[in-house]
């Protein structure tokens, strides 16, 4: 009998509950419908797109105000500054960029390949043939590293992880795929066309 008394008292709770809230709910469909007929469809992105390249005749002379105004200003700021600079003295009295130093014969070069669980880390290329050159770890951070001194030309070259290929070095000046693995390339010296 526990449970009839129960239920009856959760259903009369609920039939009280959903008698109040009603008074509430009593022209909610027009107050929703009202609210929503004040407001502005929002617009897909495909006819705001469409709206901004054909906009009503009063909004293309604003779209011309504002990109007139925006070239005055520009256009002035350009002006500004030319001033400003042939102000300053001859372009020979401007700072320029330090020249590169010319290539010597031979260039050392830094292969540098963090690594930190490997057991041995080598590079190989076309420098050496294909024979591996050590790096060294000497301070044990995992850091792999080889200095090597190669004439200016573009090389070829991958590391070798505890005897695994690992040819996309991220200190690379690109990278090539052959035999279906990849190999950086390196450019020491004169420029990237090998000379």
């Amino acid at each position: 009998m526990r449970q009839d008394e129960l239920e009856r008292a959760v259903r009369s709770a609920l039939c009280s509950e959903v008698e109040s809230a009603s008074t509430r709910l009593a022209g909610l469909e027009e107050r929703v419908v009202a609210d929503l007929g004040d407001r502005a469809p929002r617009l897909g992105a495909l006819e705001w797109l469409r709206q901004l390249l054909a906009p009503s005749p009063g909004a293309r002379w604003a779209q011309i105000a504002v990109l007139g105004a925006t070239a005055a200003v520009f256009l002035t700021l350009g002006l500004w500054i030319a001033e400003d600079r042939s102000s300053d003295g001859d372009l020979a009295a401007m700072p320029r960029l330090a020249a590169a130093p010319a290539p010597t014969d031979d260039e050392s070069v830094l292969f540098v390949l963090p690594a930190l669980n490997a057991k041995s880390v080598s590079v190989v290329g076309s420098f050496s043939d294909w024979e591996a050159v050590p790096l060294q770890d000497e301070d044990g951070d995992g850091i792999w590293t080889a200095r090597l001194p190669l004439p200016p030309g573009r090389y070829e070259y991958a590391f070798v992880i505890d005897g695994r290929w690992w040819g996309q070095d991220p200190l690379a000046d690109g990278y090539i795929r052959s035999f279906g693995e990849y190999s950086s390339v390196r450019y020491v010296g004169g420029g990237g066309d090998g000379v």
